[in-house]
C-alpha cells in the first residue's frame, strides 16, 4: 500500500490519487497528515504538499486539490517527453508536473463548467477543450501520467510488484431507430411516402414498399449480425435502445409495438441492454424516470447503463438525475466529430460533483470512437489507420477501448461501406 503524506486530506485529493493509484496502476493508497505515521510506514510512501519533509519521494502539490468551487484557472501546457502536461512543479519535485491536480482537472470536466461556446444542440465541443487546443486530444494522458508515476515508484521501490491490468474492449451499439421502414404505423408510413414523392425520391418509395411487403429486409434491421458477433466475442456488447415518446428529435418505434419489445428482449438474451434516453428527458427528470421504468419493465431486471441522445450532457444536472434514479453507468461522454479522449483517459472513473465536492457512485465510461467521426476519413484505409492508432494508444496503457457504432452502421448503405470490417478490427484487437 502507498501512504501519502499531505498537509490536508480533501475529497479532491482522495479522488485523484485513488483514480491514478488504485484504478489505473492497481496500487491501494491511504493518506495521513501525521509526520510520525509517515516516517513509521515501511512500504511505498510519498509526500504531496508544498515542501518536502526530508529525502522522501516528494511531489509538489498544486492548490487545485485543496480548493473548493470553480475558478477560471490560467493553464500553461508544456511538453513532457512524448506527451504533454500542465501544473508544473519546482525543482525539488520528483515529477515535473502535478499529475494529480492535472488529472482531476480533466476527469472532473472542470473546463465544462467554465464559460464556453456550445454547438447547435447545446453540447460542449472538442474545439473548446484544453486537449484539442494543445494537441493532446489523441492521447489518454491521465493513464500515461499514471504509468510515469508507476515508473517513479518502481525506481525507488524496485522490490515492489505491481498488479497488472489487461487491455479490454467495450463495444457499444446505439439504436436510435430500430427499423427504417418497418413498424412505423399507418400515419408515419403515409407521411414518409408523401414526403419522398414530393421530393421526387421514387427510389426511396420503392425501397420502403419492398420492405413493407416483405420482399426485402429492413436496412436498419442488422440485429442478427450483431447477435452473431456477440456470440463470437467474450466481451459483452451494450445495446442502447431509444424507447422515448415520438418527438421532433426522437423518431423510434412506439414502445407499445410488440415486435419492438420482442426485439429488445431477443437482443437482451445475448447482449447487455441499456437505455438511450430521449432528447426531451435531458431537462426533464420525470420523463427520464418514465423511460427508465419503461425499459426495466421490458427487460425484467434493474437498468444499469444509460446513454444520452445526441451525446449531449448538461453537467452536473444530467449526471445528478442518473444518480437519483440509481443508474450506475453512463456512456455519453465523448466527441461526435473527433476521435480521442474527452476526459483524457481510457479508464472508467466515478463522476465528481464539483458543486457538492463529492465522488458520486456514477461510473463514467468515455467513448473514444463514434462511427460518424470515422466518416471524416476519406478512404477505408484511412479509417482503418485512424482506428488502429487509437487502439494502439489504449493498448500502451492497458486501458478500456469504448467504441460506439449504430445498428444502421452495419447496413448495406454505401455511406457505411467497410464498417463491418472496422468493427471486426475492434473485436479482433483483443487477440492481437
Amino acid at each position: 500500500m502507498l501512504l501519502v503524506y499531505t498537509h490536508k486530506i480533501t475529497p479532491r485529493v482522495k479522488y485523484a490519487f485513488k483514480q491514478i493509484c488504485l484504478r489505473i496502476i492497481g496500487l491501494p493508497v491511504s493518506f495521513t497528515t501525521k509526520v510520525e505515521e509517515f516516517i513509521a510506514h515501511d512500504s511505498l510512501k510519498i509526500s504531496y504538499t508544498k515542501q518536502p519533509l526530508s529525502h522522501e519521494v516528494f511531489i509538489q502539490s498544486h492548490e487545485l486539490l485543496f480548493e473548493q468551487g470553480i475558478t477560471d484557472l490560467e493553464l500553461i501546457v508544456n511538453d513532457w517527453g512524448k506527451t504533454k502536461c500542465f501544473f508544473s512543479c519546482g525543482e525539488n519535485s520528483a515529477l515535473p508536473f502535478d499529475i494529480f491536480a492535472a488529472s482531476f482537472y480533466l476527469l472532473s470536466r472542470y473546463e465544462e463548467y467554465l464559460p464556453h461556446v456550445k454547438d447547435a444542440y447545446g453540447r460542449f465541443t472538442a474545439e473548446e477543450s484544453l486537449a484539442y487546443k494543445n494537441g493532446f486530444l489523441h492521447q489518454p494522458v491521465v493513464d500515461i501520467w499514471a504509468y510515469k508515476f508507476k515508473d517513479l515508484l518502481t525506481e525507488h521501490y524496485p522490490e515492489f510488484k505491481f498488479k497488472s491490468r489487461n487491455y479490454s474492449i467495450r463495444p457499444i451499439i446505439d439504436v436510435p431507430c430500430a427499423y427504417q421502414y418497418k413498424s412505423k404505423g399507418v400515419m408515419r408510413t403515409f407521411g414518409g411516402t408523401l414526403k419522398d414523392l414530393l421530393r421526387f425520391k421514387l427510389k426511396l418509395v420503392y425501397h420502403r414498399y419492398t420492405v413493407l411487403l416483405r420482399f426485402k429486409k429492413d436496412p436498419f434491421d442488422t440485429f442478427k449480425y450483431i447477435i452473431n458477433k456477440q456470440k463470437q466475442s467474450r466481451f459483452k456488447f451494450i445495446v442502447f435502445f431509444l424507447i422515448g415518446d415520438y418527438s421532433t428529435y426522437d423518431k423510434n418505434i412506439n414502445v407499445q409495438n410488440r415486435k419492438f419489445t420482442s426485439l429488445i428482449k431477443q437482443v437482451g438474451d445475448y447482449c447487455k441492454i441499456g437505455v438511450k434516453t430521449s432528447y426531451l428527458s435531458l431537462g426533464n427528470f420525470e420523463i427520464l424516470k418514465k423511460e427508465k421504468l419503461r425499459m426495466e419493465s421490458i427487460i425484467n431486471t434493474e437498468l444499469q447503463a444509460s446513454r444520452q441522445s445526441f451525446s449531449k450532457l448538461n453537467l452536473p444536472e444530467s449526471y445528478r438525475n442518473l444518480i437519483a434514479l440509481e443508474i450506475s453507468e453512463d456512456y455519453t461522454m465523448g466527441y461526435i466529430n473527433h476521435i480521442g479522449f474527452r476526459a483524457g483517459t481510457c479508464t472508467p472513473f466515478f463522476f465528481y460533483d464539483l458543486d457538492y465536492e463529492i465522488q458520486t457512485p456514477l461510473k463514467v465510461h468515455t467513448y473514444h470512437v463514434l462511427d460518424t467521426a470515422l466518416l471524416k476519413k476519406q478512404s477505408l484505409l484511412d479509417k482503418k489507420q485512424a482506428l488502429q492508432n487509437v487502439i494502439d494508444r489504449i493498448k500502451m496503457v492497458n486501458g478500456e477501448f469504448v467504441s460506439v457504432f449504430h445498428n444502421y452502421t452495419f447496413s448495406n448503405d454505401t455511406k457505411w461501406k467497410g464498417y463491418k470490417e472496422l468493427f471486426n478490427i475492434i473485436l479482433n484487437s483483443i487477440d492481437e
